[in-house]
């Protein structure tokens, strides 16, 4: 009680933000009578709070992620006011204690902290931010290398009997990675807005991977960030090898340790090249169709990514085809969309594919769309999927694999890297060669082929368009960089002609670049998977 009062009638009052919506959690109890007796379940106490704010541009969200640059440094905005308390703090709970007096916090100086770090970021001073919480200091030190796999140099000004508490309070606070040009300014607007004397230095990047940490007295620690980030990993790689594929948790664990350089990027192409600028010109918009299913949930985005590209993008449900009210003759696109089509129950895609090959109506009209050489498809996640069970009525698509469970035995979300390889696909012309990041989740995303010859076949026919690669581009079956364990790294193909190609991952989740977790710094607008959409059009002409 004495907690929802501060927060409720004091703390937020104080910063003028407002509660929206409770729930009652802290005095939850069930009573009945059993017999004459008297019965009750009373929950434990529990106080859950969550907060949420708009974000006006993704594109200035701030990160951990450190830049390894040895002109910068890293200041701790210190809240506490350097009393540094361990009550209810993670080295108390490792000891098995509580603790005596708990971190506290004064709400103007929450509030000159907020208008501070807006401040530095409408300069674009901050160029990495992580806030001071569990573990204290030094976890949010650690976790902003592990982001950016560089190393460390901490020096911290408290002396040797003082730095335990100052490395493992979770007084609040935040740790920002600032240019040494900057330092001296930084530190008088921190005065100006009621931060004076709470803004230090307490290290800088290091261009190798040795993590130092030293008093004015004492060197405190000298490891690495392979073996920190490796012991910070332990309790959830000991998890993920009795739920998941021990296998695959294993070489997440060791890809942690080995020498990395991140995702990267290299175009053959211009990505900001409109190439489809003559034909939009021209003010004919060729229809695509925007299929979906009961399930789908990826038609927005691929609406969006076919409109940017000079399309009219049409909603067209399978109830719709089912009913006769769209028969596709009048598009010469079609977008099979990613989602969990009948829930994935009858197998990832497979039940959508039923539906179109066991209703003759339905099945012809799909037939004679595939068979006009004016029309392309392609299908993405889910209808990757739904598309490569409909290889009877698909030409040249006889050598094209199902897809089955990840080998990792999860869904996988995540940014991976691929490359595009030299193909028939009308998608993906001129695009050959280039290496981008791209969005894949599913949780049935491994090529499966019949039978050995069937993938040599594909392979000898040319007709692989997309492969996951590792970070050193080199073709991949390893998790996480492969994330499903396709064989030879197989996650894109297209059909003989090229006029049909279907891939796991999700280029119309990242045609902008604003929709990248991570992108190169020169894509502004467009991402290089924008050309795909720009390429259907300059086809059709």
């Amino acid at each position: 009680y004495d907690t929802v009062a501060a927060v409720g009638l004091e703390f937020c009052p104080a910063l003028g933000i407002t509660i929206p919506v409770g729930k009652d959690s802290m005095s939850m109890r069930t009573a009945w009578q059993d017999a004459g007796q008297d019965r009750a379940v009373t929950a434990p106490v529990s106080l859950i709070v969550s907060a949420f704010a708009p974000c006006g541009d993704v594109r200035k969200v701030l990160t951990p992620a450190l830049s390894p640059r040895e002109d910068t440094v890293l200041l701790l905005i210190d809240l506490g006011r350097g009393q540094d308390r361990l009550g209810g703090s993670v080295l108390a709970q490792v000891w098995n204690q509580l603790g005596q007096t708990p971190p506290d916090v004064m709400p103007q100086d929450m509030r000159a902290l907020f208008n501070f770090l807006l401040a530095l970021k409408s300069k674009d001073w901050i160029l990495a931010y992580h806030d001071r919480s569990d573990g204290g200091l030094l976890v949010s030190l650690l976790e902003m290398a592990f982001a950016g796999r560089c190393g460390l140099q901490v020096d911290l000004a408290v002396d040797h009997e003082a730095a335990v508490a100052r490395l493992f309070s979770e007084e609040i606070g935040a740790v920002i990675q600032v240019a040494k040009q900057h330092v001296d300014a930084i530190v008088s607007l921190a005065a100006e807005l009621g931060l004076e004397g709470m803004v230090s230095s307490v290290g800088a990047p290091r261009l190798d991977e040795r993590i130092v940490v030293n008093t004015p007295q004492f060197e405190l620690m000298d490891s690495n960030r392979g073996a920190l980030q490796a012991l910070w990993s332990e309790t959830s790689h000991a998890i993920a090898r009795r739920r998941d594929n021990a296998d695959c948790a294993d070489q997440e664990l060791a890809a942690i340790q080995q020498a990395d350089p991140g995702l990267s990027a290299a175009l053959t192409y211009d990505c900001d090249e409109d190439i489809a600028a003559p034909f939009i010109a021209t003010g004919s918009r060729p229809r695509v169709a925007i299929l979906r299913e009961q399930g789908v949930n990826g038609q927005m985005e691929m609406a969006a990514a076919f409109d940017r590209a000079g399309f009219t993008a049409v909603d067209v449900h399978m109830s719709d085809v089912m009913a006769g009210t769209q028969d596709l003759t009048d598009c010469h696109g079609l977008a099979a969309c990613g989602g969990f089509s009948y829930g994935d129950v009858l197998g990832a895609g497979e039940g959508w594919a039923k539906s179109i090959l066991f209703n003759d109506a339905v099945r012809a009209r799909f037939e004679q769309f595939f068979a006009r050489t004016d029309t392309f498809s392609l299908g993405v996640c889910n209808g990757c999927q739904m598309m490569s069970a409909l290889q009877s009525i698909i030409p040249g698509s006889d050598h094209w694999p199902r897809f089955a469970r990840n080998h990792s035995e999860q869904y996988e979300a995540r940014l991976s890297l691929v490359r595009i390889e030299s193909s028939p696909s009308v998608l993906l012309k001129g695009m050959e060669g280039s290496y981008l990041p791209i969005v894949v989740a599913h949780g049935e995303g491994r090529a499966q082929f019949s039978q050995t010859s069937t993938a040599s076949a594909l392979e000898a026919a040319g007709l692989v368009a997309l492969r996951f690669i590792d970070h050193h581009q080199n073709v991949t079956e390893n998790y996480p960089f492969n994330p499903n364990g396709s064989p030879g790294g197989v996650t894109g193909l297209c059909n003989s002609d090229g006029r049909v190609s279907i891939m796991m991952p999700h280029p119309e989740r990242v045609f902008r670049a604003a929709q990248m977790s991570w992108r190169p710094s020169e894509w502004d607008q467009d991402s290089g998977w924008m050309r795909l959409f720009r390429n259907a059009r300059v086809w059709l002409g």
